[in-house]
């Protein structure tokens, strides 16, 4: 499957103000029909997969935006409804127009992103971990987020950027509570075999291989330099379909919020098809991604699967 790219780059490209603790969920505040319209250039570009635009959202930066809970919950579900309005707009089109590129194309999915707690925080956390919160903080943080978003019925949940094995557990048992929803898990990664708060991605996917709602695990918003190498550590430890989706290999300025340096100078193209061999079944890219990288895995991918 092919996952979709960026969805704040694009955001940004055609204008929004993402300079903000909500990030690109302020645009479902100011132009959810830009959200929209995004996700179904994605679809477009050859994307399986809609991540909704819930990644940095919480009931606590929405409060202090002066947004009550009722509202905020709505905010979480038309995060969904929007992915879900584009692709139902991208199945009206006729079939020829649709997948003449991309033949024997599956049916897209909406993924509803619940990004970690130290997304929230809106100061880099996700790419460090270490919160002082417990288990049953986090649990509490994450679970009316959880109700939210799965009660506009996305198909499936993505549990992305998560820089700890302590807290992918915690999403894990708290999907319990909710029996007929599935996740995939993806990591934040420092190096080519550990998460970004230092645990080995072996014992990730080990540990996680035994939650049955946890229908896929990887890595996603880490240099495309480290994939292979964590791609391969984790395969020798789980059956479970791998995700590779990594950024564009610049680095993240929590304080400017900018990202700098040139990139890893990696085209998706021509790493999709050796990501699949080390194992990735979902490829898709993360922050400074475009469509134009979407359409080039898809159709690298066409050839070399």
């Amino acid at each position: 499957m092919v996952l979709d790219g960026a969805l704040a780059t694009e955001l940004e490209r055609h204008g929004a103000d993402l300079n903000d603790p909500l990030w690109s969920a302020k645009v479902l505040l100011e132009q959810p029909q830009l959200i929209r319209a995004v996700h179904y250039d994605y679809f477009m570009s050859g994307a399986d997969v809609a991540t909704t635009a819930s990644y940095q959202a919480s009931f606590a930066a929405f409060a202090q935006r002066g947004i009550a809970s009722e509202r905020a919950s709505q905010l979480f579900r038309e995060s969904v409804s929007l992915a879900i309005a584009a692709r139902d707009e991208f199945l009206r089109l006729p079939a020829a127009t649709a997948d003449s590129r991309f033949p024997k194309r599956l049916r897209p999915l909406v993924a509803a992103s619940l990004g970690p707690y130290g997304a929230a925080l809106a100061d880099g956390s996700e790419y460090r971990g270490g919160y002082s919160l417990s288990d049953a903080e986090l649990a509490a943080f994450h679970r009316p987020r959880l109700i939210a978003l799965t009660s506009a019925g996305p198909d499936l949940l993505a549990f992305e950027t998560i820089p700890s094995l302590r807290e992918a557990l915690v999403l894990a048992h708290l999907l319990a509570e909710l029996p007929e929803h599935y996740a995939w898990i993806s990591f934040s990664c420092q190096d080519g075999t550990r998460t970004c708060e230092g645990q080995d991605v072996a014992d990730c996917a080990r540990t996680l291989n035994a939650f049955a709602q946890v229908a896929a695990i990887g890595i996603n918003c880490t240099s495309p330099a480290y994939v292979p190498s964590l791609l391969h550590r984790m395969r020798a430890h789980t059956d479970k379909p791998l995700l590779a989706y990594p950024n564009s290999g610049e680095r993240y300025d929590a304080a400017t919020k900018r990202w700098h340096g040139a990139g890893a100078g990696v085209s998706f193209a021509s790493h999709a098809c050796a990501w699949y061999e080390a194992g990735a079944r979902l490829i898709g890219g993360c922050c400074r991604t475009t469509p134009a990288d979407i359409r080039a895995i898809r159709e690298s991918l066409a050839i070399c699967v």
